[in-house]
């Protein structure tokens, strides 16, 4: 728990572990008080942001990133009672944004069950709840209302209910009835037909009227995102990083297909110089893999199509795809067998091999969460030329995209970065495949990956009923 002491007018929080007799004689002595729901969304906005970080921080520091939100808001607050001279309604307001016993705003998220007392300390209920703000914040970007969406219509395995209705057939599920359509054709019969409109309603069954529908085709994508040292570096068009702006798209996306399409499948894999499938309660602690000795900074496309592929093949879906999110050419491949490394060495003399040991991989566990997949190939070729991608790689990675294309999984990639090379690479890959390639603002990241989903999934959906 936590607990604070005030000293010449400030706050100093103090973290300590308070035991289970203390926390209830305080429950049972105090009332619990809420906050209101719009300080609640400014607090998960500011967590959200916090989460995204590549460096997570602590839950001391993230005490003090929202006792800055407070401060603001008070400030806020404080000027528009300044300007309407309405000092008790701040007073009532301030109060409001507390509870009772002055707790410390970790503390009571922690007591809500929206975060936990952990280095990853998102708890299950939080990482829904906020990843579903920065969802709605997307979606209202999107104009969402276009799509048709309903997450409460939901009538399991195969249905997906539209916003069209059509007259009610005997014999059909009653809980797609339309019931405000269906009361509204009574009060027009009645008082088309000259009858006086009185309750109960006289309701007939040719005025019931029931929610289309059209059969859910399943889709499994696996979302490839490339977790190269570059992609620490600042978008550009907004204050996130590369992956940090990845990681809010992942993050809203995943929540996206969990409440209207719980039918798809969506996996996550992480990739440098080998990929990793990724949890999705961890997709805001991603990061970035450190240069250094490891040399798991480096890009290879290859570990992260061969590992989409065995995902995708365990998949019963029948509409199959991957999409790769990168920003820069591939700089390593696999080397499966010791002929072709011989071949290499013969011709470049001074070229350079990688495999993980033990100890790598334990600590990729521990510092990233991530169990590095080595079944599809350990050591690794690594050859980065700056603005060019070397030919070895470049043609070891168009196999494999083939390979994955042979197996019916569609193939596209989207770019975010502007290299000629890379562009050149990724659209020429994408020739092979018969896929296509993207080059957007990673700021719009969040936005393009969403829309690209729900586009996708009409347009299979739509191929589905001719």
């Amino acid at each position: 728990m936590i607990s604070h002491n005030r000293a010449l007018g400030s706050k100093k929080f103090v973290y300590f572990p308070l035991n289970r007799e203390g926390q209830d004689q305080r429950q049972d002595s105090q009332d619990e008080r809420e906050l209101s729901r719009d300080l609640m969304d400014r607090l998960f906005k500011a967590i959200g942001r916090e989460a995204l970080k590549e460096k997570t921080p602590s839950l001391q520091e993230l005490e003090q990133t929202l006792q800055g939100v407070m401060s603001s808001l008070s400030n806020q607050q404080q000027e528009n009672s300044e300007q309407h001279q309405t000092k008790g309604s701040l007073d009532d307001s301030r109060e409001d944004s507390r509870d009772d016993s002055g707790m410390p705003l970790v503390a009571y998220l922690i007591q809500k069950g929206y975060l936990k007392d952990s280095p990853k300390w998102l708890s299950a209920k939080g990482f829904t709840a906020i990843g579903s703000k920065i969802l709605s914040d997307v979606m209202k970007a999107l104009k969402a209302g276009e799509y048709g969406t309903h997450e409460s219509q939901n009538l399991g395995s195969g249905s997906l209910v539209l916003d069209t209705t059509k007259k009610y057939e005997l014999g059909g599920d009653i809980r797609l009835l339309n019931v405000p359509k269906s009361l509204l054709n009574t009060i027009q019969r009645t008082a088309k037909d000259g009858g006086n409109l009185k309750l109960p309603l006289q309701i007939d069954v040719d005025d019931f009227e029931e929610y289309e529908t059209i059969q859910d085709v399943r889709v499994a994508v696996v979302y490839c995102i490339d977790l190269s040292s570059t992609m620490r570096y600042s978008s550009m068009y907004g204050d996130m990083s590369r992956i940090e702006a990845a990681k809010r798209a992942l993050w809203s996306l995943y929540l996206l297909n969990r409440n209207f399409f719980p039918s798809d499948s969506v996996y996550i894999v992480g990739f440098g110089a080998l990929a990793s499938k990724v949890a999705p309660h961890d997709i805001p602690y991603l990061k970035t893999f450190e240069p250094g000795s490891d040399f798991l900074h480096y890009t290879n496309y290859q570990a992260a199509f061969r590992l989409a592929s065995k995902l995708l093949q365990k998949d019963g879906a029948s509409n199959k795809r991957l999409v790769l999110v990168t920003d820069g050419h591939p700089s390593a491949c696999f080397i499966d067998n010791k002929s072709e490394q011989d071949k290499i060495v013969s011709q470049r003399p001074y070229s350079h091999f990688y495999t993980p040991d033990r100890q790598t991989l334990d600590d990729v566990k521990q510092d990233h969460s991530m169990n590095l997949d080595i079944a599809s190939g350990e050591l690794v070729y690594l050859c980065y030329r700056y603005r060019q991608v070397d030919q070895y790689i470049g043609d070891r990675t168009i196999v494999e995209a083939k390979k994955v294309h042979s197996k019916n999984i569609e193939i596209d990639t989207i770019m975010i970065s502007e290299e000629d090379s890379l562009l050149g690479y990724v659209n020429e890959m994408e020739k092979y495949v018969k896929g296509r390639s993207y080059y957007i603002n990673p700021a719009d990241i969040d936005k393009v990956l969403l829309t690209d989903y729900l586009n996708n999934k009409r347009q299979k959906m739509i191929r589905a009923q001719y």
